[in-house]
């Protein structure tokens, strides 16, 4: 079935719809009849076990090509109910894995399109095709025959004789159908599809309007005096982002973090931090078409009107009734330990930045547009440590080759780069995975490091094909898509040491992918649950400050000498300053959204609800969330992390825990450990419990204090 039965929660999580700021861009295409053939519903033909045609792409395929995949997919559920004989594994769930692969192909390649090659065509093709698909979801989730056929195999008695992953197989399908409503009666299934696909267009409209905001409001500075503070390297990518607008002799700051963090780190202009800032924190709240406020109300009240009528509580409690926390309950008591000493820490951190700033008779009080242009500084004054240090040896095609470097080291993988398969943007790179040790063909990596219009902001990693091999062997292929701003041509881009430990955590959920180790698909690789899906991608950012990476790959770009021992030293006694901020401006988001799925049956005003929440928990004034709900894609553009951004903080206690089980062998690169980890964390995706797997791993379960130790936090 793999993602033909989540459809719409599958594509809204991992691709969010968006909007371009050029009119007419793939205008070209759409006066061209479609081919008697639309190549998007062909099988993926070529090398590596057939890869997308991503040359062949048009936009005006996808609708066909959609509704085609549609079709054949509820043929293939229908052939599966006319079975005359008794429901078994065989003759229920292995079809039902086979089906929807035309769906799976179409909607993979359509989701591409949506996260990084979006346009206004595009956009109007998602509007109209979001709530057909969610209704396409409901139709197989809701069809009595073929749920009475996996419910038989549930409770039947050779369910036993399964293997331990068909049994976990058997048990995914039925639990995921009864939640999503297939023993409602028949006008409750017809509310409930209606309220996914009023979601789903809901959804769409959201990220829509955020990508709009990203793409069509920029700061343009003019002047070089308004470039004060700011080193080459930013100088060089504002004026490549503004002669990418066709702005030659200006330079530009994009509404994205890639974008706004630096500028507000580094810029001396007070009044341009400013203004810089607030652009970022205001989008999808500007009380114009593009505001996302009503939308945000209108999804709560379908949510908790959803997740009523399926007989939860609140859409928290339906969310993460299958999730590691197991109740919003357990989430909460988390992230309510970790509150208090992160706003301690944050009273600390302003108070050291407001006494610098009195020192040099700045004769300001700190506001949020101040904080990391002064953070900066007292890092230079407490570590003797600078950001502009660190980042002339934080170059990204080195740090990519140490992500290389430390998968061969833990999972024995090589890549190596391949020019004979089709790329989406000419950005795109693609690289062969295998195994060093005999040569074996893993799967397939792609690349797409830099920023662009049409492209959403942030980085994450997606699935392609998973691993499986029910059906003969099915080789992984996956992304990783970030939105580095480009500088001069022929010069390295330099990125941060932020940015370079999110490179390791995306690579992290690749590798979670590509070590896959499963029979069946809908089990395989990442497919996981939310609150331990990213516990492989942080767990790999440990490997950042390794002195095998940084003493072979953090070299200076001008020099090629390797990051002085003395710099490392800096970095490590600094590890910990900042988390104050760090994991206050995290919570407050994770605490927000949990408290807006945990609020019932209200009609929640979104702003009115962040400012008193905020106010009740204490908020530091001079820090905002590092997600403002009226820009909250995560929580708002699919239901992939409503209620469910606490996760980040659940799987960092299972990271910090883990960890240690190098540090206490033999070091970061332990074989033995490593090799445990691969065996129980990365390559049995959810064939098992994942509690039970950590167990297997770590031979107990993890302790939270590795968390606070890990940020500095005081140890309860």
């Amino acid at each position: 079935m793999k993602k033909s039965l989540v459809f719409t929660a599958l594509f809204s999580a991992a691709f969010a719809v968006f909007l371009s700021s050029d009119p007419v861009a793939d205008a070209e295409n759409l006066t061209e009849p479609p081919p008697a053939t639309n190549p998007l519903m062909e099988k993926w033909a070529g090398p590596f076990g057939g890869v997308p045609a991503f040359d062949k792409v048009k936009i005006e395929y996808f609708k066909p090509a959609l509704e085609a995949a549609m079709e054949e997919n509820l043929r293939e559920i229908d052939a599966i109910t006319r079975v005359r004989s008794a429901p078994t594994f065989q003759n229920t769930i292995v079809p039902l894995e086979r089906s929807g692969a035309m769906l799976d192909r179409v909607g993979t390649v359509y989701g591409i399109w949506s996260a990084n090659m979006s346009s206004r065509e595009f956009s109007a093709v998602q509007s109209e095709m979001a709530p057909k698909l969610a209704a396409h979801s409901d139709k197989i989730t809701q069809n009595e025959a073929l749920f009475k056929r996996i419910e038989a195999v549930y409770n039947s008695p050779q369910k036993k004789r399964l293997t331990p992953e068909q049994q976990r197989l058997v048990w995914l399908y039925h639990n995921n159908f009864v939640r999503s409503g297939a023993k409602l009666p028949a006008e409750g299934k017809a509310r409930l599809a209606a309220i996914n696909q009023q979601l789903a267009g809901h959804f769409t409209k959201f990220s829509q309007n955020l990508l709009g905001d990203e793409n069509e409001i920029f700061v343009k500075l003019e002047k070089e005096e308004d470039l004060a503070g700011l080193p080459q390297s930013l100088r060089d990518a504002a004026a490549a982002a503004a002669a990418s607008k066709g702005m030659q002799g200006a330079w530009l700051i994009r509404n994205t973090r890639s974008s706004v963090d630096p500028f507000i780190t580094y810029s001396d202009r007070r009044d341009l931090r400013e203004k810089v800032w607030k652009m970022f924190v205001n989008r999808g709240d500007n009380g114009d078409a593009r505001d996302n406020n009503s939308i945000i109300t209108q999804v709560l009240k379908l949510r908790v009107e959803r997740a009523k009528l399926l007989g939860y509580t609140t859409h928290a409690h339906w969310r993460l009734e299958n999730a590691m926390a197991k109740t919003p309950e357990n989430a909460m008591k988390l992230m309510e330990r970790v509150w208090p000493a992160a706003i301690a820490r944050v009273k600390e951190e302003v108070a050291d930045m407001q006494a610098l700033a009195d020192k040099e008779g700045a004769d300001i009080k700190i506001e949020p547009w101040d904080y990391k242009y002064y953070m900066e500084k007292v890092r230079k004054d407490k570590f003797d440590l600078d950001e502009n240090e660190i980042k002339p040896y934080m170059q990204l095609d080195k740090l990519r080759e140490a992500m290389f470097m430390v998968a061969g080291e833990l999972f024995d993988m090589t890549f190596t780069q391949v020019n004979n398969v089709p790329v989406f943007h000419p950005d795109v790179t693609v690289y062969e995975v295998k195994n060093k040790k005999n040569g074996k063909h893993i799967g397939l990596w792609y690349f797409d490091p830099y920023a662009r219009d049409g492209k959403r902001s942030g980085a994450w990693m997606n699935a392609y094909r998973s691993q499986s091999r029910f059906d003969g062997e099915s080789t992984t292929i996956v992304s990783n898509n970030s939105n580095f701003v480009k500088g001069k041509p022929g010069e390295p881009v330099l990125i941060s040491w932020d940015d370079a430990s999110t490179m390791f955590h995306e690579f992290g959920h690749a590798l979670h992918g590509l070590a896959s180790n499963v029979t069946y698909p809908s089990l395989s690789g990442t497919r996981v649950a939310r609150d331990y899906v990213e516990f492989p991608s942080q767990l790999l950012e440990h490997w950042l400050e390794t002195p095998e990476v940084l003493q072979k790959y953090a070299l200076h770009y001008q020099t090629g000498k390797p990051i002085p021992q003395a710099l490392v030293d800096k970095i490590q006694r600094a590890s910990t300053f900042n988390q104050g901020f760090a994991t206050t401006e995290y919570l407050a988001s994770a605490l927000v959204d949990m408290k807006l799925h945990l609020a019932g049956d209200v009609t929640i005003d979104p702003d009115k609800f962040e400012r008193e929440t905020l106010a009740s928990l204490g908020m530091p004034k001079e820090i905002v969330m590092r997600h403002r709900t009226p820009q909250f894609g995560h929580v708002f553009s699919s239901d992939g992390y409503s209620a469910g951004y606490y996760s980040y903080l659940w799987s960092d206690v299972i990271t910090a825990d883990a960890f240690g089980a190098f540090t206490e062998g033999k070091g970061p690169y332990d074989k033995a450990v490593s090799q445990r980890m691969i065996k129980y964390i990365f390559s049995v995706g959810n064939t098992m419990d994942p509690a039970e797997a950590y167990r297997k791993f770590r031979g107990r379960d993890p302790d939270v204090n590795a968390l606070m130790k890990k940020r500095g936090f005081p140890v309860n």
